[in-house]
């Protein structure tokens, strides 16, 4: 069996690989590079669902990051367990085919619990007194605090939020080559985030994003000399491409107008009750997953959402057929944005009672994505000490509150889940095989490319 490296760089396409990438620009001028076709929706654990298993959403089940749970009523974001893919892995067969064959999974998602013969991903500890630590969860137990102990503790606030920086892909391409040396894997994934960051918060301007193309270039040259040093084979491909958006889409707040959305009080502040409310949005970036607890009002529903400006289509049960995401955790309608627009996860309607994790990274209650996070509240005075004072109360073990997101969504500047037009925008895949003509790879074939590599005599 052939070693072989697969390095996922976030939010890279063809668009953006060129004089602030020397290193990409000049190894890829050598290899084969194809855009992949995005799945819908085109965010990350979808599209990496679809690599692994070679199936779409409606046969994997992976129909974002994150749905409307509707056994217990709730909406989850970022889960991890890895039972929740509803397909074969890729990894399971070919240690099915050759038994000595192992796969190092590297921060890839849904990598907990899984069969893969190595495994790190992010973890956060959550003491009883309220505070949130940095972390990982390791297969086997002990890889964590053996990479923790060489490399020093996975850098979280790094990894999302207003802190976002190359700091923790960094340290995810430490920790992968660490396992490498240690355990020599067939087959490893490796997933680099970095480059995400600043096209979310910038759209595609250069005067802003160059600096981290700048720095994921640096890096995949350190990861792509080593593995290829080694002798491996290195398959270069991203999850989509990020275009750039001007308008958010309220999506919720039209639904609570209507009358569709329950809330309830708490302390003074709202937060949404998924299981009583009639219908509500669970948004996943360019794209809304809208449950209808009665099919009689699908249609007023739909009217309602049709006509909000940004919105390009409302897909119905047949529509997501069409797009093989018809599956039993996809919403009764899923919405598509237009190319300048995204979805909000907002349902209140005036700041003042907006939910206290709504001003907070909290990834996992708020019921919906949040791009917001990675900003700071501009309006705050004196920020910089408003951080350092609660910075300190975490040191010393007091419970805090890091309340600096702010409510406004106009700062985003870009987006990804849609398909976008060009294919300059698609997600990337750069091989050496030289196949002259392809121009487009459909993304459940990565199963099978990934597959014949790793087979290569």
């Amino acid at each position: 069996m052939k070693k072989t490296v697969v390095l996922d760089i976030v939010a890279l396409s063809q668009r953006v690989i060129g004089e602030h990438t020397p290193f990409l620009k000049k190894w890829s001028e050598k290899r084969q590079t194809s855009a992949i076709q995005p799945v819908l929706p085109a965010v990350t654990c979808s599209s990496q669902s679809a690599y692994l298993t070679g199936k779409w959403p409606e046969d994997n089940g992976i129909v974002g990051n994150g749905w409307y749970f509707k056994d217990e009523c709730e909406v989850k974001f970022w889960r991890q367990s890895n039972h929740l893919v509803q397909s074969s892995k890729i990894w399971d067969a070919l240690k099915a085919e050759n038994p000595e064959f192992t796969c190092s999974n590297m921060f890839w998602w849904y990598n907990m619990y899984s069969s893969v013969d190595y495994a790190v991903t992010p973890r956060p500890l959550y003491p009883s007194d309220g505070r949130k630590l940095p972390d990982i969860h390791s297969q086997p137990m002990g890889l964590r605090d053996r990479l923790q102990k060489e490399l020093g503790q996975f850098p979280l606030f790094s990894f999302w939020g207003p802190n976002a920086n190359i700091a923790s892909s960094k340290w995810i391409a430490e920790a992968s080559m660490k396992v490498d040396e240690w355990h020599d894997p067939t087959l490893t994934l490796i997933y680099l985030p970095h480059l995400d960051y600043a096209l979310q918060k910038y759209g595609i301007d250069f005067d802003k994003i160059s600096k981290s193309l700048n720095e994921v270039d640096a890096l995949c040259e350190r990861l792509i000399t080593y593995y290829e040093d080694k002798g491996a084979e290195v398959i270069l491909l991203s999850e989509y491409g990020i275009t750039s958006v001007n308008r958010p889409i309220h999506i919720n707040r039209a639904l609570r107008k209507a009358g569709f959305i329950e809330v309830k009080d708490e302390l003074g502040l709202e937060t949404m009750d998924a299981g009583t409310s009639r219908a509500f949005a669970v948004v996943d970036h360019q794209l809304a997953h809208l449950y209808v607890k009665d099919a009689k009002d699908i249609a007023e529903v739909k009217a309602i959402v049709a006509t909000l400006p940004g919105v390009e289509k409302v897909l119905d049960k047949a529509g997501q057929d069409d797009f093989k995401l018809n599956h039993e955790r996809a919403g009764d309608l899923v919405v598509v944005a237009d190319k300048d627009s995204w979805f909000t996860y907002y349902y209140w309607l005036d700041d003042k009672v907006a939910p206290d994790y709504a001003r907070t990274v909290d990834i996992h209650r708020k019921p919906g994505y949040d791009p917001v996070e990675m900003f700071a509240n501009p309006d705050i005075k004196f920020l910089k000490g408003k951080l350092g004072w609660t910075l300190l109360k975490k040191k010393l073990g007091f419970r805090y509150l890091m309340d600096v997101i702010p409510l406004q969504a106009d700062l985003v500047k870009g987006s990804h889940g849609r398909i976008p037009e060009s294919e300059k925008d698609w997600p990337v895949l750069i091989r050496s095989k030289k196949d002259k003509g392809i121009e487009q790879v459909d993304p459940t074939a990565i199963y099978s490319i990934i597959y014949d590599v790793v087979n290569r005599k």
